[in-house]
């Protein structure tokens, strides 16, 4: 469920002393969940959950590895419009750590 995986992903991002919270809060049970990681420098990661060839959960970079905070926070508004149950987690972090177990790719 998508409220338990993002109460459990602010949990372990606070426990390692960043700021995480909660920008756009989706459907609590099969809402996708996108992490925005905005960096010192201007830049963000942007991370989609998707689901592998075999199944596995990963996360994908939907604007490649690094790009404006501003052109992240665009694309972020723009995917609500077509998923209303969409979650986007911020998370602050000095070393622009996303907190998540699962591949990125």
């Amino acid at each position: 469920k998508a409220g338990i995986f993002v109460r459990e992903l602010i949990r372990r991002a606070e426990g390692a002393g960043a700021a995480a919270f909660v920008a756009r809060k989706g459907s609590e049970e099969a809402g996708a969940v996108v992490l925005r990681v905005p960096r010192l420098d201007g830049t963000a990661q942007l991370l989609s959950q998707a689901r592998a060839g075999d199944g596995d959960l990963v996360w994908q970079q939907p604007l490649g590895p690094s790009v404006p905070d501003a052109r992240a926070a665009q694309w972020c508004a723009k995917q609500v419009t077509f998923d209303p149950d969409l979650w986007i987690v911020e998370i602050e972090d000095r070393q622009g750590r996303a907190f998540v177990d699962e591949k990125i790719v």
